[in-house]
Formats: structure tokens, sequence, C-alpha cells
């Protein structure tokens, strides 16, 4: 039995224009999702627990042409048992195992499609926990790159390297295409509010992609969002208190340039703009958008309690940034 856990995230700037090239800083923090994996003789055998706030159990054997019945959006179902049985396959190739059988536990408690970064987290402990259970360990980097080429193939080549990076290597981390390294960044006051929804990552990156090709604002947009995450970046390297207001001034405009793209909602809006009503520094959706979770900076208890007295937000936390990403929780077979 091996087990591995990886962090979530959150985007302080620069999603869905990551795709395109443009600079993003997203963030780990200490919400996490743990895989255990067990070899057996052949197949698969996968046990998905908590992957939403409510949670909810997905099990199947062999054959991922079966759907479990949850309540729960298919799509998003089919999502993470793609990423998982994705990760295992990587696994397989990295230990030259091609026919390797896996007993398969994930545990999380990063809820599914909220833009926390939950895949990414599966994807990477998934395949550190595989490869090890059959006695190989690979660095860190060769981990971060097989696990986004999961996502890359699950999304249908719309993803970046941003969520699988982070998710590796913990801390704040700057991706820019093919340039993906860790960046110091100051002890943020992050709180999130989970509307208790979720949204569809490839058909909001679709959707994008499309409003993009079509209108020449759209692209501009684009831009503009990577122009923000470079003067962002500047500011995450002077920890004052008139650097982290130029900073949440900076997520505002974020918000407003993602609304401009049309992934935001009606639950987003409303929890980004309870939070800077009860004072917060700075909020905007992070992830995908659609639904799901917004991500404020506030050191008081402010905006946690406005948040939770919000009748779009679900549930409202404060996350720590998480400085280590994958964590090897138990030795391999290799050990």
């Amino acid at each position: 039995m091996t087990t591995a856990s990886a962090p979530g995230k959150v985007y302080l700037f620069g999603e869905h224009a990551v795709v395109y090239g443009e600079p993003a800083v997203p963030c780990a923090i200490e919400r996490r999702a743990r895989v255990t994996v067990d070899q057996r003789g052949t197949g698969l055998r996968i046990h998905a627990d908590d992957l939403s706030i409510s949670g909810f159990t997905v099990e199947y054997e062999g054959d991922p042409e079966g759907r479990p019945d949850v309540d729960v959006a298919e799509s998003l179902v089919e999502a993470a048992m793609g990423y998982v049985t994705g990760a295992i396959e990587q696994a397989r190739d990295a230990a030259g195992a091609p026919d390797a059988g896996f007993e398969v536990r994930i545990e999380s408690d990063i809820p599914l499609g909220a833009g926390l970064g939950s895949s990414a987290a599966v994807v990477v402990a998934a395949i550190d926990a595989a490869t090890r259970e059959l006695g190989v360990s690979l660095p860190h980097e060769e981990i971060a790159d097989r696990a986004y080429r999961v996502e890359y193939d699950v999304q249908d080549g719309q993803a970046s390297r941003a969520d699988t990076f982070c998710a590796t290597m913990g801390g704040g981390v700057r991706v820019e295409g093919e340039d993906c390294r860790r960046i110091e960044t100051p002890a943020l006051p992050f709180v999130i509010g989970y509307d208790g929804g979720s949204g569809d990552t490839g058909e909001l990156v679709a959707g994008v992609r499309k409003l993009k090709d079509d209108y020449g604002f759209a692209a501009d947009t684009v831009g503009a969002i990577g122009d923000l995450v470079r003067e962002g970046e500047d500011l995450l390297e002077r920890d004052t208190d008139e650097a982290l207001a130029e900073l949440g001034r900076l997520m505002d405009v974020n918000h407003g340039l993602l609304s401009a793209l049309g992934v935001s909602s009606r639950t987003l809006d409303a929890m980004t703009w309870a939070a800077r009503d009860a004072g917060a520094i700075g909020a905007k959706l992070t992830g995908a958008g659609g639904g799901g979770c917004i991500v404020a900076l506030d050191p008081t208890d402010a905006t946690e309690t406005a948040l939770e007295h919000t009748p779009e937000c679900e549930a409202a936390f404060r996350a720590e940034l998480a400085g280590e990403g994958l964590r090897r929780e138990t030795p391999g077979a290799g050990a």
C-alpha cells in the first residue's frame, strides 16, 4: 500500500489566459487530495470519496464505460474517472508495467469542479503513489509533466501546465507556456467562498476560445489579463500593506475581465461583491468559473462571516498557503 497527497490551489491571477501562453500565478493551498494504491493481479478498481463538500462515492472495476449513479453532473464524473485512469496509465508507462492491476482509493477535501484544482491534485498524487507501488520513484518534474499530459488529454488539448505544476511543487508558482517555476510569495490571507456548484472546465475553456476567435476585443481581454499578471508579479516581491492593497485591486480587475469573457456566474458575482462589501482587500473567481469558488484576501474575520451569511454561498473557509506540494505519505514498494 502506497499513499501520496497533493494540494489544491487558487489563482491570484491568470486563469483562462494561461491557456494562450499568457502568464498566471496560482498558489497551492492546504486542502489536499490523498490517493492510496494497492497493486492487485489485473484490472483497475477505483473508490473516490468526498470529491465534493457533501461527498459521494464512485466505484467501478475494469471497464470505465460503466457510469456510477451519483447526484453530480455526469460530465464531471466522467472527467474525474478520466483523470484517474489517465494517471494510472502514466504510472504503468513510467514503470514499464502495462498490465499492472491496481486498487485505488481517493480521499479529498477539495470540492470537485469548483476551481480549486481537485483534478490536478488527484492526478499528481495518483501518478506518484502508483509508480512507487511498482517500485519506481519519479522526480517531481517528471510527475508534473506526466500529470499535465493527463489533463491535456482529458480537456481535449485545452489545459495549461499551471494546475499540475502547482500541485506538484507547492507554494506560489509562475507559469507561462512551457516556463514553470516557483516564486516567493508572502503569507497571503486567503478566504474561500464556495457556491456548492461547479463548472465544466472543458466547456468553459472552449467558450472563451470561440469568443476570442470571433471577436478581437476578447483577444485583447486575454492579453490584458496577461499584462495584469505581470504587474502583480512585481507586487508579490514587496511584502507591504501598500503592495497588498494594490494586489487586491488587480484581483478585482481580473474578475471583471473574466466576467467579460463570460466565465463568471450570478453566484460567483454575488460572493465576490459580498466579500468586497465586507472589506476584503480583493476578490475574484478562481479556476475555470461557471460556478464553484471565489478567493478573497482579508486578514480579518469579516469576509468569512459575510460569506457565511450570503445566500449564494454554501461554505466559506480560510486557507493557508501550502508550502509543500506532492507529499509522499507512505513509502513505496521500492523504498
